[in-house]
């Protein structure tokens, strides 16, 4: 080898490792960045002097629930304020980034409980059975925790609002005990969740098709225009299909267009969670995908027909543009649930989640309506 390529050799040796090299800095200091930002405790509420708020809460705790560990944080500037449980969606999936977040202010009215359900964030664990998740499992675990709830803060009620897949364990539980309940808060109800898949499909094809973008029309079309039974729940179980939605402002939020930007990043640097229990929020969120049924049964009850009665006031809140859980079947549903009580709350400007979306308007409506038990500025 003469002088010449052996300078080559050599030089291109030394990019090598020069690369090598900044990418493991580039690593090292993408993982001191995470563990800073993962204390692993929620902000505390402090007054204007930087004190911790007098008769305020910001807590991360486990409890036996349902036999097994499960974790929440619970949250409040005053612990006589009424109590609300909040019951996330997914399935599998917490929701506390969001609130860290965008801060909607629900600890202004209430003690929050933020719980992670069976098998899910916090509540990730190899003694969840893959037998125990199932629907009716999770409605019982609400009513326990609600239980705990009203024992510990000595509330003979306490609210429940639900969101997305958490209305499908929040309808069985305000049935079967609504006696517990103040109200119940549906953000996003389910109803005929296979149909709210199809009209969602059809329109993103649609839309996609005259924005002539040949590469989404591509990956929908792998799903064969859910003709069949297997392509609408492969469809439903996609990553491809939160990913399209999001894209045409009909997902989570009509502004959150990416969900590795807006969703994946916020739970690395949400700071109430450990490294271990972000690694955790994910490795549930594949375990529910992957081993459980619990998205086929979502998918595959009608909502609206085992429950054509609430016991208790009833608030349904949707946004106008929200196809992830079909606004109009929503709409549907309320117009013929019987309910002592009953609103429905149309968001103008949000898709799949007006609390984080509009929350000056949900604060409105929380403190002129649902507090009160009054419908005065339901739609």
């Amino acid at each position: 080898m003469n002088t010449n390529k052996q300078h080559i050799v050599k030089k291109g040796v030394k990019m090598i490792v020069y690369a090598l090299i900044a990418f493991l800095g580039l690593l090292f200091t993408l993982l001191v960045y995470l563990v800073i930002a993962s204390p692993g405790k929620p902000d505390a509420f402090r007054d204007e002097k930087g004190k911790v708020l007098v008769g305020s809460i910001s807590e991360k705790i486990y409890v036996q629930i349902g036999g097994v560990k499960q974790g929440m944080f619970i949250r409040t500037k005053n612990t006589e304020n009424p109590v609300l449980l909040f019951l996330h969606g997914g399935p599998g999936f917490p929701n506390y980034f969001l609130f860290e977040k965008f801060n909607p202010g629900l600890e202004d009215f209430f003690t929050v409980c933020y719980w992670e359900q069976r098998g899910g964030g916090l509540s990730y664990t190899p003694e969840v059975s893959l037998e125990s998740v199932n629907l009716t499992q999770f409605a019982a675990d609400a009513i326990e925790v609600t239980n705990y709830l009203r024992k510990r803060f000595g509330k003979e009620k306490i609210y429940l609002l639900a969101w997305s897949g958490g209305t499908t364990i929040a309808l069985p539980a305000v049935s079967q005990a609504p006696e517990l309940f103040h109200a119940y808060i549906a953000m996003g109800q389910l109803t005929r969740q296979r149909e709210s898949e199809r009209i969602a499909y059809d329109f993103m094809l649609k839309r996609f098709i005259e924005l002539n973008d040949q590469k989404s029309v591509k990956e929908l079309r792998k799903f064969r225009d859910l003709k069949s039974e297997s392509d609408l729940i492969s469809f439903y179980n996609s990553g491809t299909r939160d990913i399209l939605m999001h894209e045409l402002g009909i997902g989570t939020m009509r502004n959150m267009k990416s969900v590795f930007k807006d969703i994946f990043l916020p739970v690395w640097t949400c700071r109430a969670y450990t490294l271990k229990e972000k690694y955790n929020i994910w490795k549930s969120k594949i375990f529910f995908l992957s081993k459980t049924n619990l998205k086929t049964e979502t998918l595959t009850t009608d909502f609206s027909a085992a429950y054509p009665e609430i016991d208790i006031p009833i608030f349904f809140i949707c946004g106008k543009y929200d196809l992830t859980v079909n606004v109009d079947l929503s709409k549907d549903y309320y117009n013929r649930l019987n309910a002592p009580l009953k609103g429905f709350y149309t968001f103008e400007n949000s898709a799949h989640g007006p609390l984080f979306e509009e929350p000056e308007r949900f604060r409105e409506i929380l403190e002129k309506d649902i507090l009160k038990s009054k419908i005065s500025l339901t739609d």
